[in-house]
């Protein structure tokens, strides 16, 4: 049913009683009476990140285990240098505690939604060595194969082969890595890949198993009580 003004009077009214937003969705409808995102504070290592979470789109659902999640990744990046390219970076969830350990960081997203929340993150938070770009990730592959320069590339700081990018971090959707990004993952020194589906992480290792070696391995329960399950991998380049 359309939202008309009725409804619109009863969620002003409530929103006001509350103290809250309310989005309301109806067909070719979206109604927002306040705001349509709320701001989470998580405290990473002692540090406090504020992430805007704009309503439809992705965020970690456990606030808890994403803490614990984001702290692995950072020590795993304790001992490591140069530049981080990140693929799926939503609204910049690792983005921004990773950017502590590296130079730069070039992060792409797809998600016009999710680009808007992360550069929104990333000047909240004062994070300055990150450069967000919306590319997907078979884009980025084309791209540092060298098959195809992208308009949106051209706002680096400088261009694409002069970034020391050594580390590849990767938190993609449940399908895992396409073939592509897999080629292109083999040519990094560390990759440090989040997953949300082990049978298709365990499909993608079998492949990088050829080029890397797994040196940690951690386990993330986001939905307790489920057969759901978070992986952490960091895989190093075979000697």
């Amino acid at each position: 049913r359309k939202l008309d003004e009725q409804w619109q009077d009863k969620a002003l009214a409530l929103a006001t009683e509350l103290g809250i937003s309310i989005v309301g969705r109806s067909r070719k409808q979206k109604i927002v009476v306040g705001e349509d995102y709320v701001t989470e504070r998580l405290t990473i290592n002692g540090a406090t990140f504020r992430y805007r979470q704009i309503e439809q789109s992705f965020t970690q659902p456990n606030a808890a285990v994403n803490t614990h999640m984001i702290e692995w990744a950072c020590a795993q990046s304790t001992d490591l240098r140069g530049d981080l390219l990140e693929l799926y970076c939503g609204n910049g969830n690792f983005t921004l505690p990773l950017a502590q350990h590296f130079d730069a960081v070039l992060a792409t997203e797809l998600s016009k939604t999710s680009v808007r929340a992360a550069r929104h993150n990333i000047e909240s938070n004062n994070v300055n060595n990150v450069e967000l770009i919306r590319l997907s990730a078979e884009e980025v592959s084309t791209a540092m194969r060298g098959d195809r320069e992208f308009r949106r590339l051209q706002s680096l700081h400088k261009p694409l082969a002069k970034y020391a990018l050594d580390t590849l971090f990767v938190d993609p959707p449940r399908a895992g890595l396409d073939s592509a990004t897999l080629a292109m993952a083999a040519g990094f020194e560390t990759i440090l890949y989040i997953s949300c589906n082990p049978n298709t992480l365990a499909d993608n290792l079998q492949t990088l198993n050829n080029s890397h070696r797994i040196s940690s391995f951690a386990l993330f329960d986001q939905f307790p009580y489920t057969h759901h399950m978070e992986c952490g991998v960091r895989l190093d380049r075979r000697v």
